[in-house]
């Protein structure tokens, strides 16, 4: 009966198991921090040796030797275990030889033999090697004394031969049981497959393997240092690492006698375009395959249309052709959340035949198969919730992280070097700042991280080379490889030029500054500039890794019409996209028409549809009061839909838009009270005021001059009397604030025109056809006021 199959002792299998926890922990350690572990443990032994006044040198090679005992336990528990009965043979050989003080060969000829037999049972796989050393050295030994000590008039070559045939006998014996111990193994996996089989599962022929060449010998290390070799994706490698100590003890289990299902399992990579999840998927299924998990090294890449058949029944026969395809090695299904399709409203039938199917095979032929389902954290967490199967199948998900603009910068400078060009020193620091720009506005991943890389350096080659050509010529060597920072610089613009909105966001100052030269409108000014600082040092807190408090990103603009609220939420989209916040700085303008649909059900993906559109930048809902109107006598169903919809997709998206609730005060206060969600997720509040007379004449006046306009003296007069008239009889909340002055600029510019026409405007001068005056003005507020 073999080991696994005795009782063990209580106490030594949770001794055991405390080991290889102990192990899976240390091997989930990248190796700079064991090393930097071992360095610390080194320096404090000497530092200790120092206050005890312990030999320095003595501590310090002794702690040097239990270090390195302790990595050969942690990374090689065999081969530990064999070194511990080395050494114990070779300090009894020198016992003895010290207490019998006789002079003979045999001691040195069992010495070597204790190496000789060490190495020899590690290559017995499948039993113990420390235990195939102790039972072929110690018969040996006492074969040795027996005969060169004991037994007088034997010469000791005989003896020392016959030690060495003992311990040959002992280790073909071990050799012996090592392939019945494996072939115990193997016809128990046979037969678990053949239940498999009868019921019910796939045991289809590895199709693609013998029509691919065979496949090359890769070792663990060379799979692992093809993942180090990546750029960044620093926690998507130390999960493959633990992910390989967990393979590695399992086999150290097994190899131990052990009884261990296949540590086999099924993947969900999520995240970004662009992050390196199926070149990752690659090194998974080399990592497998080296540990002998897998038969091929082979990854086959599939999407939706490869699964999902033209007609019901269809995509069950497709997704199997794949899956048998793919036995053997790795099935990577990128976008994987496409199966689960409901966009037009209706359940996907033909997604969910390919899913289902997927799911039985991936159970079916799980020692056979590993399934990589891969796609965005967002959709991929929609669609593991779909199903049931799907979450407790595909229970180890990696998270690929976006690419930081250093990694995107050596990612350009590897690209480069593969197609045989280089770039010059000064366009570095030009491209990386580019990087920062694109990763500050959080729109890399909308890019796609190292996809976007790779369209630049193809467009930076066909700058460089339209360069070099044009200039005439014969070119150097070096013009012909090398790209400028101007080649960065125009590759750069074209492409993310196409990206909507880019070009347009300014810097944080720029809109700060247009702000501050709109007229009036200080207490908004004032909080506006609060508002940009709060999130430029909440920023700062968050790069330097300081606990950062959730932000506002939903405002609510409360005043009278004509105040500038539109214009300052535009402002606010760009303060936001300035400080990477939001991806650009459109604004949305809607009103409740734009929200609510004309029956039930289609309000709320009305709603969605505008939202989808606003995602990156800013919804302004102008008249928000309006999504609850009180007139009706069952309540405003269609508006609630909205405001439902509204409050779920600024909780859910507010990584990504920025809301802002407009109308008047007292209307907006009503509004925001009727919902209690309301108020919790729209609690920054801008009070806009009314216009006093002289901002209202800075308005027209401003306006003028935008158009290349003026107003003359007794026009300005006339302009700041009307003005404070219509303040002081508190007419200017009716008229609209800053679109009465922009009325009254237009109409005056129109009576002028109406003037000169009449007068023969061939004999007019420059300073006419721009000058406003006061009977301009006058007739422009006489028809304002309807006389």
């Amino acid at each position: 009966m073999r080991e696994s199959s005795r009782a063990r002792p209580a106490g030594r299998a949770a001794a055991r198991d405390l080991f290889e926890q102990v192990r899976l922990g240390y091997f989930r350690l990248s190796p700079p921090l064991r090393r930097l572990i071992y360095v610390a443990v080194l320096a404090g032994a000497v530092a200790l040796a120092f206050g005890l006044g312990w030999s320095v040198l003595n501590t310090f090679f002794g702690t040097l030797a239990l270090l390195g005992f302790a990595a050969l336990t942690l990374s090689f528990p065999r081969a530990a275990a064999t070194l511990l009965v080395v050494l114990a043979w070779l300090a009894t050989i020198l016992i003895v030889q010290g207490a019998s003080g006789a002079s003979s060969p045999i001691p040195t000829a069992l010495m070597i033999l204790g190496l000789l037999v060490a190495g020899a049972a590690h290559l017995i796989r499948w039993v113990p090697p420390w235990v195939t050393t102790v039972m072929a050295l110690v018969p040996a030994g006492l074969t040795a004394v027996l005969l060169g000590v004991v037994v007088t008039g034997f010469v000791p070559a005989v003896a020392i031969w016959a030690a060495y045939a003992v311990a040959a006998g002992v280790l073909v014996y071990r050799f012996l049981q090592a392939r019945r111990v494996r072939g115990a193994l193997e016809a128990g996996e046979r037969h678990q497959t053949g239940l498999r089989v009868r019921e019910g599962g796939h045991l289809a022929p590895a199709q693609g393997a013998g029509e691919r060449d065979a496949p090359p010998p890769i070792s663990v290390e060379e799979a692992l240092g093809e993942l180090d070799a990546m750029i960044g994706l620093a926690p998507v490698k130390e999960q493959v690492r633990s992910i390989a100590a967990s393979i590695e003890a399992a086999r150290l289990r097994r190899e131990a006698g052990y009884s261990t299902e296949p540590p086999m399992r099924h993947f969900v990579f999520v995240g970004p375009p662009g992050t390196g999840k199926t070149s990752v998927a690659r090194t998974v299924a080399k990592i497998f395959y080296a540990f002998g998990l897998l038969e091929t090294p082979y990854v086959v890449e599939a999407q939706r249309a490869d699964l999902v058949g033209e007609f019901l029944g269809a995509t069950a026969i497709k997704t199997n052709e794949l899956v048998d395809r793919a036995l053997g090695g790795v099935l990577f299904v990128d976008e994987a959340y496409s199966l689960i399709n409901s966009g037009d409203g209706q359940p996907d039938r033909f997604g969910a035949e390919a899913v289902q199917t997927l799911l039985k095979r991936a159970e079916d032929d799980r020692d056979r198969l590993i399934v990589i389902l891969a796609g965005y954290e967002k959709e991929m967490s929609a669609f593991l919730s779909s199903n049931p199967g799907l979450g407790s199948r595909f229970s180890s998900r990696v998270r690929f992280p976006s690419y930081a603009p250093d990694e995107l910068l050596q990612i350009t400078e590897l690209l480069q070097r593969r197609r045989g060009d280089r770039m010059a020193p000064e366009a570095a620091p030009a491209l990386l700042a580019r990087f920062e720009d694109i990763h500050r506005r959080a729109i890399v991943d909308d890019l796609g991280n190292a996809r976007f890389v790779r369209s630049l350096v193809e467009a930076v080659a066909q700058a460089r080379d339209v360069r070099v050509v044009g200039a005439g010529g014969a070119p150097t060597t070096e013009d012909l490889v090398t790209t400028v920072e101007g080649d960065v610089v125009k590759a750069f613009d074209e492409i993310t030029a196409r990206y909507r909105g880019y070009q347009a966001a300014p810097s944080l100052e720029e809109a700060l500054a247009d702000l501050d030269r709109m007229a009036g409108l200080e207490p908004v000014k004032r909080q506006v500039h609060a508002i940009a600082a709060q999130l430029r040092v909440a920023k700062m807190r968050q790069e330097r890794g300081l606990p950062t408090p959730p932000q506002m990103r939903h405002f609510v603009f409360a005043g009278p019409p004509g105040t500038g609220k539109t214009t300052v939420a535009r402002i606010l989209g760009r303060i936001f996209a300035a400080l990477g916040l939001l991806a650009q700085p459109d604004v949305v303008e809607a009103q409740r028409a734009d929200l609510v649909g004309q029956h039930l059900g289609a309000t709320a993906i009305k709603t969605n549809e505008l939202v989808d559109r606003a995602l990156g930048g800013v919804l302004f809902v102008d008249e928000a009061y309006s999504l609850v109107n009180s007139g009706y006598s069952g309540g405003d169903a269609f508006g609630a839909e909205a405001v439902q919809t509204l409050l779920k997709r600024a909780e859910d998206d507010r990584d990504r838009l920025v809301i802002i609730l407009a109308g008047y005060e007292k209307e907006m206060s009503a509004f925001l009270s009727s919902n209690p969600g309301l108020g919790s997720r729209f609690n920054q509040r801008v009070l806009f005021p009314s216009y006093a007379p002289g901002e209202l004449t800075e308005i027209a006046v401003l306006l003028a001059d935008s158009s290349g306009d003026r107003f003359d003296d007794d026009a300005r007069r006339d302009l700041a009397e009307v003005f404070t008239w219509v303040c002081d009889e508190g007419l200017i909340d009716g008229l609209g604030n800053g679109r009465f002055a922009r009325s009254l600029f237009e109409r005056a510019a129109m009576r002028r025109d109406v003037r000169l026409a009449a007068l023969g405007g061939a004999t007019a001068s420059a300073a006419d056809l721009t000058t406003i005056t006061s009977a301009d003005l006058r007739a422009a507020v006489d028809e304002l006021a309807g006389k």
